[in-house]
């Protein structure tokens, strides 16, 4: 009879051990509830409040944004393409990686979001002037690149085509 309980804590610990040791869940249903808490207290306990770093790195980062921002004031010939470049690719893919994270930082989320937008502005003034420079308007180069790229596709269509009748005629 004694040796049943014993089998049973055995069972339940090769289940808990079983699992990722990020992924582990403790059986709560012996700790006592917490009290409901009021608005402010709410904010101040969240797994994404004041006291954890999940709030603090979006203020910080707040000041990227900011700069960024004072950058459209500045003459576009002194801007950096790479590192507005930077910026942008930056703030997409911090933007997706904040809902994918568990807790899901809304407020993460909305200052890489406000990043990629000044990274996309920033590069699109840098780009507009260089080929302002080069004396060519903005829709002759689109037209350009738009053909090479047609013609891109169209090759590498054609060898898929080739590599499949290839495949299918041994």
């Amino acid at each position: 009879m004694s040796a049943r309980p014993s089998y049973r804590l055995f069972q339940a610990s090769r289940a808990f051990f079983r699992q990722p040791l990020l992924r582990r869940r403790i059986n709560t249903a012996a700790q006592p509830e917490a009290p409901a808490q009021g608005g402010i207290a709410k904010i101040w306990n969240s797994p994404v409040g004041p006291k954890t770093v999940h709030f603090w790195a979006p203020i910080m980062k707040w000041a990227l944004v900011l700069t960024g921002v004072s950058d459209f004031y500045r003459p576009t010939e002194s801007l950096s393409l790479t590192q507005n470049g930077a910026l942008m690719a930056t703030g997409a893919i911090w933007t997706r990686w904040c809902f994918v994270i568990k807790p899901r930082n809304i407020f993460l989320a909305a200052v890489n979001f406000f990043l990629f937008i000044v990274g996309t502005t920033q590069v699109t003034r840098i780009l507009i002037w260089q080929r302002s420079q080069a004396g060519q308007p903005i829709t002759e180069e689109a037209k350009a690149l738009a053909v090479e790229a047609k013609d891109e596709v169209t090759a590498k269509t054609e060898e898929a085509v080739d590599a499949v009748k290839k495949y299918a005629g041994k």
